[in-house]
């Protein structure tokens, strides 16, 4: 249920800063405080500490405006405009509108609302992931560095009519590191990094979505050199004239194509990234949009090599080169996601090993390790009857070995089909190319 709190927390500041924009500041007022409760609600859930510092940011410009509008109505005077304070981006205009339609002044609070709904729902981050977490996939590293890392070492390589990329299409099969790849693209370049999905800017308010859009990108100008990432950008843009498709989703597809051209044509710094599992369900004005196209594919072996050692990390194991090449030769078909999930399992190993053991013995540090029933010093006792005399602390984990790995193999099995792999090959011969 907590993961309704933040839309909650969105929908009644949305709503505050529209009250207070228009001067009914008694809703304005409740409505803030509504906002607040769910916002604080959801603090208490969110475990990532980027999103929790925005949180707490919206929340300390949302209730200063709150105790404003509470301090002035109690006394009954006029309630002041905002101080703009710059550190709170959601933080709304707040001067009451002209009644005479004044062209700038109308805008702002307009302005005001859209950017406090996406503040509120883009993550800007920086990622810590570098082109040496990124398994294999060297032509896409190369052309990413290309379009980002080169134009802002050396500005001078850029001149003319030779331009950096600015709209990359990263497709391929599911779990195959697309979403991974774009946070190393944004954690190289030094760049802000606007993650945000198809949800963030699909709005039930008429005319709301586009300007969404238009705002984003604004943002992503302000804020550059920045890269927009647009995950699952096929549920945002998919092929126009179906018969499912709705009149709000045409105008985000043309709102889109119109901010994606600006950035083709304007030297903004802004890298537009998108990644899709189904290429072939994008619309064909979109796709002409990404002048790249790079096909993500399956890792190959010394890719899948790579990636065990990496999710085993500094997990204590005996496995051997030679048992790292044979794991990545019997998991052809993989992809990372598959390969990930298989060492999360084998990580568990060693602890379901400890649970089921019936024997135990010291080793020479005092340490209580698992052990067969004849193994010279072999105790019959159990993990619970170890806690129960408070050893547990003193329970060491045995190393994963290629026994471990062997056990969940045998049991996982790859979760990309060969036809989504033939789909994404005929989309490559017909308008992308290898990564």
């Amino acid at each position: 249920m907590y993961c309704n709190f933040m839309e909650h927390g969105i929908e009644y500041a949305k709503q505050a800063v529209k009250e207070d924009d228009t001067g009914n500041y008694s809703k304005a007022l409740q409505l803030y405080m509504n906002a607040l409760e769910y916002f604080q609600a959801q603090l208490k859930y969110e475990k990532n500490q980027q999103i929790e510092k925005t949180i707490r940011e919206r929340c300390l410009g949302y209730l200063k405006r709150a105790e404003e509008i509470r301090a002035v109505l109690d006394n009954g005077g006029s309630v002041p405009a905002s101080n703009g304070d710059a550190s709170v981006a959601a933080q709304p205009k707040t001067s009451p509108k002209p009644k005479d339609g004044g062209g700038k002044d109308k805008e702002d609070p307009e302005k005001a609302k859209l950017k406090a709904g996406l503040d509120s729902v883009i993550i800007r981050e920086k990622p810590n992931v570098k082109w040496s977490d990124v398994a294999g996939l060297e032509n896409a590293k190369l052309a990413l560095q290309e379009a980002v890392i080169l134009p802002v070492k050396f500005p001078q390589f850029f001149t003319g009519k030779r331009k950096p990329w600015r709209a990359f299409l990263l497709y391929g099969p599911p779990g195959t590191g697309k979403s991974y790849l774009a946070k190393a693209v944004a954690t190289e370049a030094d760049s802000t990094f606007f993650s945000v999905s198809s949800s963030d800017l699909v709005s039930k308010w008429m005319g709301e979505s586009e300007k969404l859009v238009s705002n984003l990108f604004q943002l992503a100008r302000d804020s550059a050199p920045s890269i927009i990432f647009v995950d699952e950008i096929d549920s945002l843009c998919g092929q126009r004239g179906e018969g499912n498709e709705s009149e709000a989703s045409r105008r985000i597809k043309t709102e889109l194509l119109v901010q994606m051209q600006g950035v083709g044509s304007d030297d903004h710094k802004v890298l537009v990234l998108a990644a899709t599992n189904t290429p072939y369900a994008l619309d064909q004005a979109i796709r002409r949009r990404f002048d790249k196209r790079i096909y993500i594919p399956l890792p190959d072996l010394k890719a899948r090599q790579h990636m065990f050692k990496v999710h085993l990390g500094d997990t204590p194991h005996n496995l051997t080169e030679s048992d790292f090449e044979k794991l990545a030769q019997k998991t052809e078909g993989f992809s990372g996601s598959d390969i990930s999930v298989c060492v999360k399992d084998v990580l568990f190993e060693p602890v379901r090993k400890i649970q089921d053991a019936e024997y135990f013995m010291k080793s020479s540090d005092g340490m209580w390790v698992p052990c067969e029933p004849k193994q010279r010093g072999a105790v019959k006792t159990t993990l619970q009857e170890l806690d129960a005399q408070d050893l547990a602390s003193k329970v060491l984990l045995p190393p994963i070995t290629r026994a471990d790995f062997d056990k969940v193999l045998a049991r996982q099995k790859p979760t990309v089909s060969k036809a989504d792999l033939e789909v994404h090959e005929r989309f490559t011969k017909e308008f992308g190319e290898e990564g």
